[in-house]
């Protein structure tokens, strides 16, 4: 389970400088992880799509571009991050908690959610919800952050999650705690098979996961019918 509240105060700190603080840390690899979302999700040829935990809206942007005839609306509970939505010419937005989508059942064609079902209170019960608002043979994506399983790689991996990206995210942003707490969510977040049963788990079908950048990222996707 996290903290809600300490959740919605730490990226209410660090909202102006997320964006940067992003890109720095991954080196701009995530402008890659979301285009290739994008791509994917393009394929389901969408109506209606929601991006949850939109933040700055980074990944409803590029989806924007995929997904030109679909309509995609972005919720977020943490208003200041919406804010730097807005900034980023995105206004299709709504204040919403990702454990009560204030949707009707079955409202989208595809659910995105890109590095934000880490932080909600109960996953189980987040996956649920979201199936929920899902048409009968929607899709849902989510893209996080994993914990590589090569040898080498894995340790290096740790070392800089533990005791660099803090230190430089904390010098961008200002909010080093923050970051501690995301950094250490990593690895306490479920990937690769363990993902996968939970979302069977919670009733979605024809789960499979897109390991990005030797496993430092996942791609889960998975269908509803």
């Amino acid at each position: 389970m996290q903290d809600a509240g300490f959740v919605k105060n730490a990226f209410a700190g660090i909202a102006s400088r997320y964006v940067l603080a992003n890109h720095v840390l991954s080196l701009g690899i995530d402008v890659l992880w979301r285009s290739m979302t994008a791509r994917l999700v393009a394929e389901k040829h969408p109506k209606r799509i929601l991006d949850l935990a939109t933040g700055s809206g980074d990944l409803a942007q590029t989806l924007r571009k995929s997904c030109p005839d679909a309509k995609i609306l972005g919720a977020d509970f943490s208003v200041p991050m919406m804010r730097e939505a807005q900034h980023r010419n995105f206004h299709h937005l709504i204040a919403a908690d990702g454990m009560a989508l204030p949707f009707q059942d079955a409202s989208f064609d595809v659910l995105t959610v890109a590095f934000g079902l880490r932080n909600m209170a109960s996953w189980p019960d987040a996956l649920r919800e979201m199936r929920r608002v899902l048409s009968g043979q929607g899709h849902l994506f989510v893209l996080d952050f994993s914990l590589p399983t090569l040898p080498l790689v894995r340790p290096a991996y740790l070392f800089y999650l533990k005791n660099i990206m803090p230190r430089v995210a904390g010098w961008i942003t200002g909010q080093r705690k923050a970051y501690e707490y995301l950094c250490s969510s990593v690895e306490q977040f479920p990937s690769g098979h363990v993902m996968e049963k939970l979302m069977k788990d919670c009733g979605y079908n024809e789960v499979r996961t897109h390991k990005l950048s030797l496993g430092i990222a996942s791609l889960y996707i998975a269908r509803v019918g």
